[in-house]
């Protein structure tokens, strides 16, 4: 068994004094996948940089207080790599793989984007760069027996049952239409899979992603926005699919949820 948690902590440093700390210490997950970091592992206390019981990778983006993943893990990793090949992206803080027993497992922050801005246009190349690479590690985990998953912060809503507001944000970057055939595709000819929406087929939800303004939060107003994305193999053998929502607004260590799944592998 190994169980696989993601979570975009909206600043780590600002997230350990929330509770993250906390919860790193309660979970049972074996391999935790980290967005949004926005620190380089100096800024970081002792006790978050290096938490007693896991090994610890980041991959900070070159522009301060931005971006930046992270992965902890209890088993030493065999290889760990930055970036997925992007002359563009690489130094962005979007991507950090780990090689553990079986399975290869990313953490992936996708860009936020804003329609019809050049921020769109960049989100565009990142997710065209992302998709040629993903399919070469798709081919890569079924030549070499391996499997990959793919967690983190996608930055996009599936369909309509992954996020409340669908009809108010089909012009809103997260949910545009070319966005969403993307991922169509992704999980489609690309041959990977949406491993909670396989557990939780119906909807709405389970939302990952509610607005710090308004009621969003209360009234359950959320996008489902980070994912676990597995090869077919891996899919077919997760057991569990929980997004830990927090019980209340103000326990909240971040905007996001964790997502926490467990394979059998």
């Amino acid at each position: 068994m190994i169980t696989v948690s993601t979570a975009n902590v909206n600043g780590l440093r600002a997230a350990a004094g929330k509770g993250f700390t906390e919860w790193l210490g309660a979970t049972e997950a074996d391999v935790v996948c980290l967005q949004e970091v926005r620190a380089t592992p100096d800024q970081l206390s002792d006790e978050v940089r290096d938490p007693e019981g896991w090994y610890a990778y980041y991959a900070p983006a070159t522009a301060k207080g931005r971006a930046g993943v992270a992965v902890y893990s209890r088993i030493r990793p065999s290889a760990v790599r930055i970036g997925f090949g992007s002359a563009e992206f690489d130094a962005a803080g979007r991507w950090i793989e780990v090689d553990l027993p079986k399975v290869t497992v990313a953490s992936l922050y996708l860009p936020t984007g804003e329609a019809e801005t050049p921020k769109q246009e960049e989100k565009n190349r990142f997710m065209a760069d992302l998709l040629a690479h993903l399919k070469v590690m798709r081919a890569t985990a079924a030549i070499g027996g391996r499997e990959s998953l793919v967690c983190g912060d996608w930055n996009i809503a599936h369909t309509e049952h992954d996020i409340k507001n669908w009809k108010g944000n089909v012009k809103k970057s997260g949910f545009l239409p070319e966005e969403r055939a993307w991922l169509t595709d992704l999980f489609g000819a690309a041959d990977w899979h949406d491993v909670v929406r396989r557990i939780h087929p119906e909807g709405p939800g389970p939302y990952s992603w509610w607005s710090y303004r308004g009621k969003a939060f209360d009234t359950d107003a959320g996008w489902r926005i980070d994912y676990h994305v597995a090869t077919p193999e891996l899919a077919d053998v997760a057991l569990t699919a929980v997004t830990e929502r927090a019980d209340s607004y103000d326990t909240r260590w971040s905007d996001h949820a964790p997502v926490t799944v467990t394979y059998d592998i």
